[in-house]
């Protein structure tokens, strides 16, 4: 049985005779190589789940709908830095160095975006150019001060980082969190709104 399934996971099940009609031909390939799907935010029917099928470019994205029940595998973004392989992009080379000073914050964190898919998925998604996303769950508050020295922590790292927290109400960017602003953008499976505190806003998320 599939666990509650959460933004970011990446699933595999959706095959191209479940695509709509229109379904641009990139995407009935993507899937017919057997490649998975990432889990995305957004409000669907009982049953089903919100998608998104990545391609070969920045540009192919396709947001589409899976039924639970066809779920066959999920794996999360924390299941990726259980163990890493060793790879010379910059992006895997921060990924690994970073990893000792994640894991001591004694949260469950992981890697999502090209490297987390490439990792998953075996395809070659990540390039020299490529961001390092990472994911933190923080089912309680982090304060701004230990935002910011995480900030400054991945700010040092060989390639660009970007962390998102993931908190009861939806996600938020660490960098954000990590600033001076009042207000923070928060991203839930309503859209996306400007609010003071992320822990205190499920009912308003919901």
């Amino acid at each position: 049985m599939i666990d509650r399934l959460r933004p970011h996971d990446l699933l595999w099940g959706l095959t191209p005779a479940q695509l709509p009609a229109d379904a641009p031909a990139w995407v009935r390939q993507v899937l017919a190589a057997g490649q998975p799907v990432v889990v995305r935010r957004a409000l669907v029917a009982s049953g089903q789940v919100a998608v998104g099928v990545r391609g070969a470019s920045r540009d192919q994205r396709f947001a589409t709908t899976l039924e639970v029940s066809r779920v066959l595998r999920r794996v999360g973004p924390e299941q990726l830095v259980e163990r890493l392989p060793a790879r010379v992009l910059p992006a895997f080379k921060a990924l690994a160095l970073l990893k000792p000073f994640l894991d001591e914050l004694g949260l469950v964190w992981g890697v999502t975006g090209s490297v987390g898919y490439q990792l998953a998925s075996g395809v070659e998604a990540a390039h020299v150019e490529s961001d390092l996303d990472l994911l933190l769950r923080t089912p309680q508050p982090l304060s701004r001060q230990l935002a910011g020295e995480l900030q400054r922590l991945l700010d040092e790292a060989p390639c660009a980082v970007d962390m998102q927290l993931e908190t009861p109400s939806g996600g938020v960017a660490l960098r954000e969190w990590a600033g001076d602003s009042a207000r923070v953008l928060l991203k839930c499976a309503t859209g996306a709104r400007l609010i003071e505190d992320p822990w205190a806003a499920r009912e308003l998320a919901a």
